[in-house]
């Protein structure tokens, strides 16, 4: 798979002001966290979010605790953001729908 281009800033700025739920970390990656009633609905909800990471093979970190779920995505191949980081958070953002 070809690693897309590094996003500048101004591309960061629009795509993050589309981008419900998640805050751009010194245009180095995407972070979100989401609060659940307990911790299997989180437990749930993690494993939904590494199925689509595997699935783009675009891997987050995630923390797991009880009933909140931490993401934070970033292109390590090119050491910032691309258009990868913020599909795959569109694609977690849809899980919630």
């Amino acid at each position: 798979m070809d690693v897309p281009e590094l996003l500048s800033p101004s591309e960061i700025k629009n795509r993050a002001n589309n981008l419900k739920n998640w805050s751009v970390l010194e245009e180095h990656s995407l972070v979100a966290v989401f609060e659940f009633p307990d911790f299997t609905h989180a437990l749930e909800f993690t494993v939904k979010a590494g199925l689509i990471a595997e699935e783009m093979q675009h891997h987050p970190e995630i923390n797991l605790s009880w009933g909140k779920v931490a993401l934070e995505i970033t292109t390590n191949d090119r050491g910032g953001l691309t258009e990868l980081d913020f599909l795959y958070a569109k694609k977690i953002n849809d899980l919630l729908l």
